[in-house]
């Protein structure tokens, strides 16, 4: 099956600066796709190089097979959705989906009845002469969609377009763009830096940290078994401790750190003496009547948790996410406590770029 989007390569300079910097991976037809990563990492430079706006330095995109070189973004099988939306606000509902086709020169009876379809499609019926600015900002998103699917792309292109709603709304539109996607089964490429939004969407994420693509996968495998130490810092949250490897037992190192020998899988094949970090998740540490000593110095609740700060034996700060029916028994300020986990929980890694997230 040839790839919705191909990139091969693909190297983006701005004079002395390397923005993109050898991007290669295939989009799969009807994927819905994410990049992921801080700002600045270049997640945007890449999309616009997708959809034409922006010329690769090296590197080719290829989008159902065909090379896109010298090919602008108004010809190519795309359409890109701004962060800004770029709705013209003096227009109304219909006029701004269909303003795209009829760019194109499609017949006034056919753009009436995609107008309607895709009214349909967005949950918006019988809203098509109201004006853009009469809409809430969930709805001014859905209609940005519905232009963009109006002109039929194989690929739409989403950049960060769900940042400026606020968190219950952004929430929804989660669902709702999702649900659109499967029912239109076009491909979606979507940039954020949110990385709640691209667990909960996407079938792949690409996480990009300056410039350069560290990690390809679902989001599970992102979480649970990131590549490097700048993913497993950047993906979820977990508790950072450097150290060196003292011994390897099998898939298991034991490293050296300043609260006392740790155990975690050694994905990347550490040997003994190895500068190391080890990753623990706050949600996989737990009360113990042995294991690393700590003492709680803060305790927040979140609704579905309670997250705990607490210092352990060196002062560092450690967090554990206590949910279900240990959350009852929260331990008072002050108290001093052990925790455990296990092994095949933790992870280490070498100390690659994590500092960067």
């Amino acid at each position: 099956m040839t790839a919705a989007v191909q990139l091969d390569r693909v190297t983006v300079r701005f004079g002395d600066f390397t923005a993109v910097d050898g991007a290669k991976l295939d989009i799969a037809p009807g994927e819905f796709f994410s990049f992921l990563g801080p700002s600045g990492c270049g997640k945007t430079t890449l999309l616009r190089t997708i959809s034409g706006f922006i010329e690769p330095s090296a590197g080719r995109v290829l989008i159902d097979g065909r090379d896109m070189r010298g090919i602008g973004p108004n010809v190519r099988p795309t359409a890109l959705i701004f962060q800004n939306l770029a709705l013209f606000p003096n227009m109304s509902v219909a006029d701004n989906i269909a303003y795209g086709m009829r760019v194109r020169g499609v017949p006034r009876r056919k753009r009436a009845e995609t107008v309607e379809r895709l009214l349909d499609l967005i949950a918006l019926p019988g809203q098509a002469r109201k004006r853009i600015d009469e809409l809430s900002g969930g709805q001014k998103q859905r209609v940005a969609i519905a232009r963009a699917l109006a002109v039929e792309p194989q690929v739409l292109l989403l950049d960060e377009p769900l940042s400026a709603l606020d968190l219950k709304l952004r929430q929804h539109m989660r669902n709702e763009l999702r649900a659109i996607q499967r029912r239109v089964g076009i491909t979606f490429v979507y940039i954020t830096h949110d990385q709640g939004e691209a667990l909960a969407m996407s079938d792949r994420i690409a996480v990009m940290n300056r410039g350069v693509i560290e990690q390809v996968s679902d989001g599970r495998t992102l979480y649970n078994s990131p590549e490097t130490a700048f993913v497993a810092s950047f993906v979820g949250e977990s508790n950072i401790l450097a150290g060196k490897v003292a011994s390897v037992d099998g898939a298991v190192a034991s490293v050296d750190t300043p609260i006392g020998p740790l155990r975690g899988r050694n994905v990347r094949g550490l040997r003994p003496g190895s500068q190391a970090l080890l990753f623990l998740r706050p949600e996989l540490l737990v009360p113990s009547a042995d294991g690393i000593a700590a003492r709680v110095t803060d305790a927040a609740f979140e609704g579905t948790g309670t997250l705990l700060t607490l210092a352990a034996a060196d002062g560092r700060p450690l967090t554990v996410l206590v949910s279900g029916a240990a959350a009852r028994d929260i331990p008072p300020k002050g108290a001093e406590i052990r925790l455990a986990y296990k092994a095949e929980e933790a992870l280490v890694l070498p100390p690659d770029a994590a500092g960067d997230a």
